[in-house]
């Protein structure tokens, strides 16, 4: 985390040394252990095994969904319009196939527990992400408003900064509770973590994360300028502005599960994770023999676009392809972004209450864009011998760039700089610009921070680039509630267990980060993944174990409080 705005680790008396993990105060279940348990994930009626079901999209979430029905006994049939993936995208650069850059998620919060479950299963290894002021970042440079600020550790850096944590601090102690919710969640107190958190989002759901700041009293006494510093630097992982205009809501769940803070990567990118999940024989298989793999139950290929979703005759769903190639499935997941439903592919109105297409249509993406290059080798880590200075640092800046990371895997290999990293208003800025115009107006700015360093001359091979929001595939790249849209995220996260439903809106669930409680995070693509496996368990005839109940068991004393 970065010393701007770093917390006290409290630790309460009943968590002791527990760890923080993303126990989403909405719905506090635990998915690992879940996940760990002896039991399993429950089980299908044997005369159902073999029965396919249909998943839409193989991004991670479609691929947990997946993989987990697979072990279950039933034939998950995966269709799929571009790669397989989603938004855990890796790409190489052409001259050093071994040289990656991952354009979506590239960084996992160690508190994401059900995630590094399938990480670990699938054997990929991890190293710590350098992030601003992080243990493995050499130093780091804070740019604000022309003056530049070099730190190797929080220490370094003015005591202003450290004043601007202290408001932060206290701002969300006073006004969230902070330290007594992390202490919940370390302690695992279900009870606790919902008494608090039922009553903060009644009076927070049409609150902005500016609101919430401006109106803080800690914020009130240090300024306007502390604010706008804030914004710019912001916690954890840079500057947060961007999300200014969203929910408090939304910010308090990734504080207060350290979903900002102790990042990883997955080595060789973070697509190695679905490719794994696609071609990996699980231990325990019911009804499929040993080495049944997703790709083995493919041909080796998912099937294709999916262009229309409906309800057939036979009352089972059925699904159009792209080309024409039509099918039939007593269940169905769709993990694609929601949007997607009434933008790409044909869905029948009737699939889905008014109540939740206008959850499903109130979704509001975030823009997002990075820009990559590959250089001939570290050249950061030089020192200026006049300043006794790394020449460049990680950088965290109001310029165009807002933040700029350094990635290498030694010192004498080709290494990537992430040129810009920005989101909302900020990406919008690149998106009608090509791969070399956003490099040479990212040089421009990092000049001015760096006025002797020739960036450009270490520059090697042809740039990597992406806006996630001109994906016609995405359309974005993850959600981020307004004020207000509590009541949306609760029909689509709940929306997994059906009995409540007229039998016309059953069998079709929504999986994928944008349905959890904390969307742009992998760990929510594994949840409402595990979410949905649960309802085309029980859709079917199928039931958890008694000894490990499911997300859908606990859904009435856990789930998220109505407003209304």
């Amino acid at each position: 985390m970065t010393a701007v705005t770093e917390f006290p680790h409290d630790r309460d008396e009943h968590a002791g040394d527990a760890p923080v993990t993303m126990l989403n105060p909405d719905f506090p279940f635990s998915y690992d252990e879940y996940l760990a348990h002896p039991a399993g994930l429950g089980s299908v009626p044997e005369e159902m095994y073999g029965t396919e079901v249909a998943v839409v999209g193989a991004g991670l979430s479609g691929l947990i969904t997946a993989y987990e029905l697979m072990k279950l006994g039933l034939k998950p049939v995966v269709h799929e319009a571009d790669r397989i993936g989603g938004r855990l995208r890796t790409d190489s650069f052409s001259a050093a196939p071994d040289v990656v850059a991952d354009l979506g998620g590239m960084r996992f919060p160690v508190s994401g527990r059900a995630l590094y479950h399938y990480i670990d299963a699938m054997g990929l290894e991890t190293e710590a992400f350098p992030n601003p002021l992080s243990d493995v970042t050499p130093s780091t440079v804070i740019e604000l408003g022309g003056e530049a600020h070099y730190a190797r550790t929080p220490d370094e850096l003015p005591q202003f900064f450290r004043d601007v944590a202290d408001a932060w601090k206290a701002a969300v102690d006073d006004g969230a509770r902070f330290t007594e919710m992390q202490g919940a969640i370390r302690a695992r107190d279900t009870k606790r973590i919902k008494q608090i958190w039922n009553e903060l989002v009644p009076t927070m759901d049409e609150q902005t994360f500016y609101g919430f700041i401006a109106a803080s009293e800690s914020f009130k006494k240090a300024g306007f300028a502390a604010r706008e510093a804030f914004g710019q630097v912001g916690f954890g992982t840079g500057g947060w502005d961007t999300d200014f205009p969203n929910s408090i809501l939304e910010i308090l769940r990734v504080v207060y599960t350290d979903a900002d803070d102790q990042h990883r990567r997955i080595l060789g990118g973070a697509q190695k994770l679905p490719e794994a999940l696609w071609s990996h024989a699980p231990e325990k298989l019911a009804h499929w023999p040993a080495g049944t793999t997703l790709a083995s139950l493919h041909d080796g290929a998912p099937r294709g676009a999916v262009a229309a979703i409906r309800r057939h005759e036979s009352g089972d769903l059925e699904v159009t392809e792209r080309w024409g190639r039509k099918a039939t499935y007593p269940a169905l997941v769709t993990t694609c972004q929601s949007w997607l439903l009434s933008t790409r592919i044909t869905t029948e109105e009737a699939l889905f209450s008014p109540q939740m297409w206008m959850a499903i249509e109130r979704s509001h993406y975030m823009s997002s864009s990075k820009t990559f290059v590959m250089v001939d080798r570290p050249f950061w880590k030089d020192v200026d011998p006049a300043t006794g200075r790394d020449v460049m640092s990680m950088t965290l800046t109001d310029r165009l760039n807002r933040a700029t990371y350094l990635l290498d895997d030694g010192p004498d290999r080709p290494a990537v700089i992430l040129l810009s990293y920005t989101w909302n208003d900020d990406a919008l800025k690149w998106l009608a610009l090509d791969a070399d115009e956003r490099v040479e107006l990212m040089l421009h700015s990092l000049a001015q921070i760096y006025p002797d360093v020739d960036i450009a001359s270490h520059i090697i091979g042809q740039p990597i680039t992406v806006s996630w929001e001109s994906d016609p595939n995405f359309m974005g790249a993850f959600k981020a509630n307004l004020p207000g849209h509590y009541r949306y995220q609760q029909r689509l996260f709940t929306h997994f267990a059906q009995d409540e439903l007229p039998e016309h809106q059953r069998g079709i669930f929504l999986a994928g980060d944008d349905i959890s409680w904390t969307a742009g995070w992998a760990e929510g693509a594994v949840q409402t993944g595990l979410n949905a496996v649960w309802g085309v368990v029980r859709h079917l005839g199928g039931s958890s174990s008694p000894e490990n109940p499911g997300p859908g068991e606990l859904l009435g004393e856990y789930g998220p409080i109505a407003l209304d």
